[in-house]
């Protein structure tokens, strides 16, 4: 796919790159490696009917990693003139030069480069015109406001498109490249009453600007949201079941995949060391990596180090089969990277089949949580405490909207205690859950 970002083809990228690894070699890098990626992107920004703003956002930037024998040095720029690149160069050189050897550095072992190539859809560059971009986000928010009378102020409604354009290339011979594609539309209002105000918003990110959800539903859902939370009532402290609504969901795959990350397993700052093949959470639940779903928030043909990368299973009905490492931590702990350098790719969470209705109607007394406050929890002793809001179940139906309460527990019972995961799939994120209900945890609150 011939690809030109701010006047930048990928081959450019290359030639760029193939520069700069020959620099590093004169220089007397034993090793090294870069990563250039060029982006361009708009963002168009209303408040209460008006156009506020238009931002267009062009960038890029160059990433060297040099390696002699076992010290590393890094170094960066955003100016890809040759005297810039030959300065960058050799300042990483120089830094190199000043760390502490270490020998877990090195590129990835490259028996372990990815070969293959998929088309996985994420490069997808058809935006509207700006006018019809712009008519867009009006029309968004003007759905929300005129969705209820309750609906009294508005903090904006937004559409951002962005493309980029990346290269990653290291002397032990590894090349690759890919452009890329995001488009995400949002917006947030103020619902009234005699009670007071709440505030909710809704989103719809996706890789294609034509899978977005239609601004009426981003309009109208903001404005349900908002005026949902109107009904603000105490409820008293106890133990009670807890749903995370599936976008709050997510938060908790992401400290999942936090804890079993190579980083906090070396330095052994995770409640998880040591867990792999051992029950984590219940039978019914397994959670799969899978880098190649077609449009995928984080689908990728290889890591940050080039390394090959597969569909697995994480966690298999319920026990931990692998960890997300890269060829640092990997070394750290004597494995094989998992071709995690950069993160997780596409964390899908299998469902237990019931819809959030259903969850809620299997509630006596508990709690539907739509927004978490503050990071509360400790990656070392797994323990979670955080300010919540939401809404109160009792008898199976939702009573009332609930703020400035904390929910506690400890993240290693949590996920033990996930009682069930609702078919409502969260697709803003490359977490892809839908609802976890878990019980019990504790509820602290006013009363």
């Amino acid at each position: 796919m011939d690809v030109k970002l701010l006047n930048f083809s990928e081959d450019d990228l290359y030639l760029i790159s193939n520069k700069v690894l020959e620099i590093a070699k004169k220089n007397g890098a034993t090793a090294s490696d870069v990563e250039i990626s060029v982006s361009s992107g708009k963002t168009i920004s209303t408040r209460m009917g008006s156009l506020e703003s238009i931002e267009l956002n062009n960038g890029k930037s160059l990433s060297i990693t040099v390696f002699f024998k076992q010290h590393q040095g890094i170094s960066s720029t955003s100016d890809f003139s040759n005297d810039a690149l030959e300065s960058c160069v050799k300042a990483a050189c120089q830094i190199a030069k000043y760390t502490a050897e270490d020998k877990a550095f090195g590129l990835a072992d490259p028996i372990l480069y990815s070969k293959d190539v998929k088309d996985l859809k994420i490069y997808n560059p058809y935006f509207d015109s700006q006018e019809l971009m712009i008519q867009k986000v009006l029309e968004c928010e003007d759905y929300a406001l005129n969705f209820d009378s309750q609906i009294t102020n508005s903090e904006g409604a937004q559409l951002s498109t962005s493309e980029n354009l990346f290269v990653y290339q290291n002397s032990a011979g590894f090349s690759g490249g890919y452009p890329s594609s995001r488009s995400s539309l949002s917006c947030s209002v103020v619902a009234k009453s005699s009670a007071g105000m709440q505030r909710d918003y809704s989103y719809s990110s996706e890789r294609s600007y034509t899978d977005l959800k239609l601004n009426k539903f981003i309009g109208q859902d903001a404005a349900q949201r908002a005026i949902n939370r109107l009904n603000v009532r105490p409820i008293k402290t106890g133990k009670y079941p807890i749903i995370f609504e599936a976008p709050i969901a997510t938060s908790i795959i992401s400290s999942l995949s936090s804890a079993i990350s190579g980083a906090n397993l070396y330095r052994e700052t995770s409640f998880l060391i040591n867990s792999l093949n051992t029950k984590i959470s219940p039978d019914f639940l397994s959670i799969t990596e899978n880098p190649f779903i077609k449009k995928g928030h984080a689908s990728r043909n290889f890591d940050g180090e080039g390394v090959r990368i597969a569909e697995r299973k994480i966690v298999d009905n319920g026990f931990l089969k692998s960890y997300f490492l890269s060829s640092y931590s990997a070394r750290k702990l004597g494995m094989q990277s998992t071709g995690n350098s950069g993160g997780a790719h596409n964390l899908v969470v299998n469902s237990s089949e019931q819809t959030l209705e259903e969850l809620v109607q299997g509630i006596d007394k508990g709690l539907l949580i739509t927004e978490l406050l503050g990071h509360g929890l400790n990656m070392v002793t797994g323990d979670y405490s955080r300010g919540a809001a939401g809404f109160w179940i009792e008898s199976g139906k939702i009573q009332h909207a609930v703020e400035e309460i904390t929910i506690a527990s400890n993240l290693k019972d949590m996920l033990l205690n996930i009682k069930a995961v609702a078919n409502d799939t969260y697709q803003n994120s490359s977490k892809y859950t839908g609802s976890i209900m878990i019980e019990p945890m504790t509820v602290a609150a006013n009363s």
